[in-house]
């Protein structure tokens, strides 16, 4: 991967926008600017309730960074922080399936509306960004065939797939229309150290973990059968920072995956064998989640590994065992639904 990194050395000098860089992907790459140095970052985060945003994520590089407590959906908010920026990584909305059909205007409004002002502001006041969106996997819908690929139908089971298809689709449309650089990144099932805890209604790894830590249920709709892929953080942000520094990229569409997908059963009780508690449950499934459940879904990296040279890098164990170690040192401030009370703007 030696290779790989070197290619960050071109954001030394640069200026970079995170959108939702308080939450768990975001304040992972704003940390890794800050390793690569001499990066001018910015945050924008409008600490949503129980949407991923969290003050904590940025302890230690506070004073490295500009934290902007606000809404990219607000015009004003997004025409005044897109300006002279070379690269945008737009992480801001909302990543749960369960909200998203129990509140779709509420989704709507997040995923679909906020995008538009931020296109808006970059193509008024920046039009020569690189902007990388993060869409999902879900836009997929119940795979045809594994592992998915990019030329694989799209058909969203719930409205947030459906938004976040919605927002690729603006995102590329500036793109041809504007020739704003856009490109999107599907991901899978990211996990790692500072991601929401406190609720399960975005990410079951992340409520599987919690469970195991505090020796808890794992509950298992079904028996638990369902493969998934999942990729640790660090190597999401190295496909983040990849993307956006190729002009290849541009207008392009890439998967994120993993090369062993794991049944839910099988990663339950790998987390009870590490963590040396918890125990499993195997639970019909519950009305409002069997709706929009796809069954098996895993997806194919070709395209990006041979655009960009990325491949998921941490194993699945030693990944955990990081994330692990990371939540027995900070559980205090994850297990609770966080507020902005404690970020220092500047």
């Amino acid at each position: 991967m030696s290779r790989v990194r070197s290619k960050f050395n071109v954001y030394k000098g640069r200026s970079v926008l995170i959108t939702g860089g308080l939450g768990f992907i975001g304040s992972n790459l704003a940390r890794r600017l800050v390793e690569i140095g001499d990066v001018e970052i910015t945050i924008v985060d409008a600490l949503v309730p129980e949407q991923g945003g969290n003050p904590f994520n940025i302890e230690g590089i506070r004073h490295r960074v500009t934290v902007h407590v606000a809404d990219i959906g607000d015009e004003v908010v997004a025409n005044h922080v897109v300006g002279g920026v070379d690269y945008i990584f737009n992480l801001a909305g909302s990543t749960s399936h369960l909200d998203s059909m129990l509140c779709p205007q509420r989704d709507l409004e997040l995923n679909c509306a906020a995008q538009l002002v931020l296109l808006e502001a970059c193509r008024n006041f920046n039009p020569h960004v690189k902007v990388v969106f993060t869409s999902t996997r879900q836009v997929y819908g119940e795979p045809l065939y594994l592992p998915v690929d990019e030329q694989h139908r799209v058909s969203p089971p719930d409205i947030n797939g459906i938004h976040n298809l919605a927002a690729e689709h603006y995102h590329l449309l500036y793109h041809r229309l504007y020739g704003l650089r856009s490109v999107i990144l599907r991901l899978t099932n990211t996990y790692g150290p500072r991601q929401l805890m406190s609720h399960n209604r975005q990410s079951f790894v992340a409520w599987f973990i919690r469970q195991a830590i505090d020796g808890g249920t794992i509950e298992l709709f079904g028996e638990g059968r369902q493969r998934r892929d999942l990729n640790y953080v660090d190597d999401v942000v190295d496909a983040l920072l990849l993307a956006a520094a190729s002009d290849a990229t541009d207008g392009q569409i890439y998967n994120l995956g993993s090369e062993e997908p794991i049944a839910l059963a099988d990663l339950a009780k790998l987390l009870i064998s590490m963590t040396g508690r918890g125990h499993i449950l195997c639970t019909p499934f519950p009305p409002e989640r069997q709706l929009i459940d796809i069954g098996n879904i895993y997806t194919s990296y070709r395209k990006i590994e041979a655009a960009l040279g990325w491949r998921p890098q941490t194993p699945l164990r030693v990944g955990l065992a990081r994330t692990l170690e990371f939540y027995a040192r900070h559980r205090e401030h994850y297990w609770k639904t966080q507020n902005a009370s404690s970020v220092n703007e500047r």
